[in-house]
């Protein structure tokens, strides 16, 4: 073998084999250059999830790659699911050319599709089929010649490979492999004796599941992971030794210095040969599905007509202008030239028959809205004309690029306009699409530290300093960088957290992207079904997009359900019919709600962040709901261009044109760039751009590529100079371009997501109860929304009242001028009782009593669980006095139940019906033992948290609702907005408490504590110095102020808080100063340090008179104090009668406010 032999890896796992392969496909294609190999192959565990992209890095990188697949074989029915018959062995296959990758696609899709139990299975029938094109190898140990040989039965192993050798021929080869096992040592010489006897060809593989050997114990990391293990853990899996690594061809060598030089040269030779036979291209491209059109229609002739109908609709016959109908030629022309037609039929045919199935559709989302034919086709309801939205930032005529037409569907139908896809299209024809989990940098470490048995609040704290990437955050200096290299412990973890950062470790679904295809999908892509069992590509979103696959985003939106809801009770209510899609835009007491800041629940608005922004700006016309969309982004509101918005609007800040010919462009955003299509606009009118080219400018702006923006820059000079515009003001112009271009916006996305804001808001306001309903009813499961919301209705001056057997529906409704909950709020009652409750009710009137009730009912709606969620949750209150006389009288109702049921099977019922109406005496033999005594307050508010998850009558923090904006600095639903270790403190009651060990020191602990306020719920941890401080507060229904620091385990998870005090709430006072006098800046000062001096854990308010003569009270949550006569007397002192101080304890406050309410 001399330095110049070359060798083919043929049997590697890459990181898509799930926390099992460790191998980054870009790294094994680098390295297998700079190594010497030609070829390259991919082998995952009986999936094909990386082969495209195996496909694009070795095309990148100069190399030829093979597409394989290890497959598990099962020698029988693979649709067995027999747990004491499920032997499966490993096989090698790889594809030889298009055919055999055809093959392959096939035998994976059935394998995940049809032969799926506990691992993608495929038998030997199914090799027959699809083995042409197709290069096979026996694989490793667990391959079947092997397994044989293993139990001693050389016969069997020859049987196999003879098998496989007369349905392959040529194509099947024996591997052979040496990771310094005593199993393979056993088995090689056997191998070679079969290869010989039968006359198969043999080649040499490493079964690498790493590409470095120095990588064996990150990987074994990975292991631990995929089996939730620790690493010190005995008799977990791993891998035996560090020899499972892309070999290099001496390294091979090495490993074989038992074969014989020759034998191990025409093995090498073999995996050269195998590389230079497989010659699989793979095409970009795919027709478009065909779309049925009437007779005598083409796809073009069909489009046109329906477009021509829509503009009628849409805009009137006599308001068709002609430059309305230069527009609609113009983008149908390029539609047309791009191929799309069909692309826009099957769009609206989809959306069609949304709309005429009662699924509510939006307005439009991205770029589409631009579009005048998806306007006239009702793809989207905004008028681009109106709007100012251009066709070209949608679809580009200088560029050609697939169009994108994503739609929002009503959150609950969704899955009905899919449906309807797929019934036209074929189930064959239509999937969704695979998505891959990585291990983000946080997680990295979490994960990490887990499996290395870290400490949990060291882990936690460790990861909360770690940003977008490890390395990035590893800045010199950094506390981060400091415990790193002062923390061994640490730094094993990061360095590790560093090798994993990034791996894929799960598989999803994406939410909203279908794939349409133009024939059977497993004809094209290998498929498999999610865990809910509906089918999804193995591929995923970026490959399915370069083969130029039809994929349309179906997105569930929440607000279009809620709009729908609250236009049905409208009607239903009120009798009014609203047409949610032509309100006006100009309705003055919508835009005057919205100034007040009373934004909850209203679409895109309803951020603590957003409804600040909106009471600033004021919004009073359309244009600046648009705005506040696209200006509501961290790039906008940390570049100052926000505010500059704000101030121009009011006038506090003068609005300048560079040019003249810039006003109309700029004038709707007050002078500021908001839009892309702003840019877009002013190369067309300053440079002489057409708008497709003035796009493709916005792209490269994008890039930062300095040679083509300095092309860009003489351009715009050029062209401007020609409106008189000196070079100097035309380069600034350009500048300000540049700046503006990283955090411009889609206007028509903008514009469609701000009329949703709109109808939201507009509903809002003028049919709150509705509204709330609906809201309401849209959130239900969701704790903190429903909680936050119903705190919403109680400003409005409307009641959220308990359910009711004989008022209440299946979801939240109106009843009168409140909200009656629905019955499928109540935990333990299923919707089938609950619709059986309704029609009964809506049939033969309301339930009189309880007998009544389970006399007109089935059992199943009657049984005791049933029964128990119904009585607890308050929903027989109006029909019957005690609920605890029910509970306790719970067994004889359901016995009653029972026989009444017996007697209606028997015909009974029907016998006594003829006798007259027996209903009297009926209801007499029923009666209920025991007083009508009711339990008290607090039972039954506990009945409601358990059974309704909420306190609805009453809630504990009700009596102190007033107070308490002076004893927190934050509601719990605005944490999620507060940076990591941020300090706030927060005012609640807790509901849940869990204790365990830690992992190091089973002495220590860390407590675990659902506290829940009037908006939501939170988790706060304790650790152990702090359960011993703060222990007997932190107990189950204790009333808390708690400070914490804000914690986040994973960018995608709620944060958390971090104990830092804890107080009751009957232990704190107010701090009260009453201001009587005029005080100096400095006095202020002078009063600010005196309370900081003493910082404590009660609430300081101040009552000062403003310019009319009002008093207002302030919260100051920047300075708490420790109430003391020290310092009240030093405040007196030093301010002596200018101000007043009066300190109230919370609970003598509560007591005497209670009192004054009896």
């Amino acid at each position: 073998m001399d330095s110049n032999t070359q060798f083919v890896p043929l049997h590697l796992h890459s990181e898509f084999s799930l926390l099992d392969g460790a191998i980054k496909l870009k790294d094994l294609c680098n390295f297998a250059k700079e190594n010497n190999m030609p070829a390259v192959a991919i082998t995952d565990h009986g999936v094909m999830y990386g082969a495209l992209d195996l496909y694009l890095e070795a095309k990148e990188a100069g190399i030829k790659p093979i597409i394989g697949c290890e497959f598990y074989v099962h020698n029988g029915d693979i649709t067995e699911r027999d747990p004491n018959n499920n032997p499966r062995y490993h096989l090698i296959l790889l594809a030889k050319n298009n055919t055999g990758y055809m093959n392959l696609v096939k035998l994976a899709s059935d394998a995940a599709c049809k032969g799926f139990y506990m691992k993608p299975r495929i038998n030997f029938e199914l090799l027959k089929e699809h083995h042409e094109g197709v290069i096979c190898c026996s694989a490793c140990l667990g391959g079947e010649v092997l397994q044989n040989l293993l139990k001693g039965d050389y016969e069997e192993a020859k049987a196999v490979a003879k098998r496989y050798k007369d349905l392959f021929g040529e194509d099947y080869y024996i591997e052979l492999q040496d990771h310094g096992l005593e199993e393979q040592k056993r088995t090689n010489p056997d191998l070679i004796k079969i290869a010989k006897e039968l006359d198969i060809k043999m080649i040499i593989t490493n079964d690498s599941h790493y590409l470095r050997k120095e990588d064996a114990d990150w990987h074994d990391t990975l292991l631990c992971m995929q089996t939730q293990s620790m690493k010190d853990e005995e008799n977990r899996f791993h891998f035996p030794n560090n020899e499972f690594y892309v070999k290099t061809v001496s390294e091979m060598r090495d490993a074989f210095k038992w074969l014989d030089s020759e034998t191990f040269d025409q093995c090498i030779k073999n995996t050269v040969d195998i590389a230079e036979q497989c010659h699989v291209t793979i095409k970009w491209e795919a027709p478009l599905p065909d779309f049925p059109v009437p007779p005598n229609h083409t796809t073009d002739s069909y489009l046109e007509e329906l477009v021509m109908q829509g503009l009628k609709r849409k805009y009137g016959e006599e308001n068709i202008t002609p430059e309305l109908k230069e527009r609609v030629k113009y983008e149908l022309g390029i539609i047309e030239k791009m191929g799309f037609s069909a692309y826009f039929l099957i769009t609206w045919d989809f959306i069609h028959y949304a709309k005429t199935h009662d699924i509510p559709v939006g307005p439009g989302r991205g770029s589409a809205a631009g579009s005048v034919v998806a306007y006239a086709l009702d793809i989207t309801d905004l008028d681009p004309i109106r709007h100012h939205l251009l066709f070209e930032r949608f679809l580009n005529p200088e560029r050609f690029s697939m169009p994108d037409i994503d739609t929002d569907f009503c959150i609950e139908k969704r899955g009905e306009v899919i449906d309807y896809v797929v019934r036209k299209y074929g189930e064959d024809k239509v999937c969704q699409i695979i998505t891959f989990n990585t291990l983000a940098a946080r997680n990295a470490f979490k994960s990490v530290a887990r499996v290395f048995g870290m400490e949990y609040a060291k882990s936690n704290k460790t990861a909360s300093l770690i940003e977008d990437t490890i390395e990035g955050s590893m800045i010199e200096g950094s506390e981060l960088k400091n415990l790193y290299d002062t923390d061994p412990e640490i730094k094993r973890v990061i360095d590790t957290a560093k090798c994993v950062e990034g791996m894929k470790c799960g598989i999803g679904m994406h939410a909203a992207g279908v794939i349409i295809s133009y024939k059977p999908l497993d004809q094209i892509v290998p498929v498999q079904p999610s865990k809910d069992g509906i089918i999804i590509t193995q591929y995923h979103r970026e490959i399915l997009e370069k083969m130029k696959l039809l994929k349309m985003d179906f997105l569930g939106l929440r607000n279009l359900t809620m709009i729908h809801k609250t236009c049905k009770l409208v009607k239903m209510c009120q009798g009014i019919d609203v047409d949610i899609n032509h309100i006006p835009l100009d309705d003055k007491p919508t835009y005057d709600m919205l100034v007040r800041g009373e934004t909850v629940g209203v679409f895109q608005l309803e951020s603590s962040g957003m409804t600040s922004l909106v009471k600033k700006l004021k919004p009073d016309v359309f244009e600046d709901l648009g705005a506040l969309v696209a200006l509501f982004r961290p790039g906008p509101l940390g570049s100052g261009m926000v505010d500059d918005f704000v101030e121009r609007k009011h006038g506090r800040q003068a609005i300048t044109y560079a040019h003249p010919r810039l006003e109309p462009i700029l004038k709707d955003t007050y002078g500021t760039m908001v839009y892309q299509e702003q840019i877009m606009q002013i190369f067309q009118i300053m440079a002489d751009y057409s708008l497709g080219q003035a796009d493709q400018v916005r792209r490269m702006m994008g890039h930062k590529d300095p040679v083509a923006m300095a092309a860009q820059k003489g351009k715009l000079v050029e062209g401007s100079a020609k409106y008189g515009m000196k070079k100097e003001e035309a380069e600034d112009l350009f500048e300000k371009i540049e700046n503006f271009a990283q955090y411009c916006f889609n206007r028509a996305h903008s514009s469609a997501y701000a009329f949703v804001a709109y109808q939201t808001a507009y509903l809002k306001c003028h049919y709150p109860v509705e509204y709330l309903s609906a809201l309401l009813s849209s959130v239900a499961g969701d704790q903190d929304k429903t909680q936050a919301y119903i705190e919403e209705a109680l400003k409005y001056g409307i009641k959220v009242l308990p359910p009711d057997i004989n008022k209440s529906y299946l979801e939240y409704a109106p009843d009168g001028k409140n909200i009656r909950f629905g019955l499928a709020s109540i935990k333990q009652v299923g919707e089938g009782v609950i619709e059986e409750i309704i029609k009964e009710r809506e049939a033969n009137g309301d339930y009189k009593s309880i007998y009544d009730y389970i006399k007109r009912l089935d059992t199943k709606c009657s049984n005791k669980k049933t029964l128990e969620g119904l009585i607890k949750a308050g929903a027989f209150a109006s029909i019957e006095k005690s609920r605890k006389q029910l509970m306790d009288n719970i067994e004889y109702i359901t016995a009653t139940a029972s026989k009444e049921s017996k007697a209606k099977e028997s015909g009974q019922g029907s016998l006594f019906d003829m006798l007259g109406d027996t209903s009297a005496i009926e209801d007499a033999k029923f009666q209920l033992s025991g007083s009508d005594e009711e339990y008290d307050a607090r039972t039954l508010q506990n009945f409601e948290k358990e059974f309704l998850g909420f306190y609805v009558t009453s809630h504990p923090l009700s009596t102190i609702r007033d107070k308490l904006p002076f004893l927190m600095t934050h509601k719990i639903t605005e944490i999620p907005e507060q940076p990591n270790d941020k300090i706030v403190t927060i005012c609640g009651l807790i509901t849940g408490v869990k204790q365990i060990p830690t992992k190091k020191d089973p002495t220590k602990f860390i407590r675990f504590v659902t506290v829940e306020d009037l908006s939501g719920k939170i988790e706060v941890i304790a650790f152990n110095g702090k359960i011993q401080e703060y222990g007997d507060y932190l107990q189950n229904e204790q009333r808390v102020i708690i400070s914490g620091k804000v914690n986040r385990r994973s960018d995608d998870e709620p944060p958390s808080l971090i104990v830092e005090t804890v107080k009751t709430v009957d232990n704190s006072n107010i701090f009260t100063i009453s201001l009587l006098d005029d005080f100096k800046f400095e006095e202020i000062v002078l009063l600010k340090n005196m309370l900081c001096q003493h910082s404590g854990s009660d609430p300081v308010t101040f009552k000062l008179k403003d310019f009319d003569g009002d008093v207002k009270v302030l919260t100051a949550s920047m300075f708490w104090v420790e109430t003391s006569n020290e310092l009240v007397n030093s405040l007196k002192k030093q301010f002596s009668d200018r101000l007043d101080i009066d300190v109230r304890s919370m609970d003598s406050q509560e007591k005497r406010e209670e009192t004054a309410a009896v």
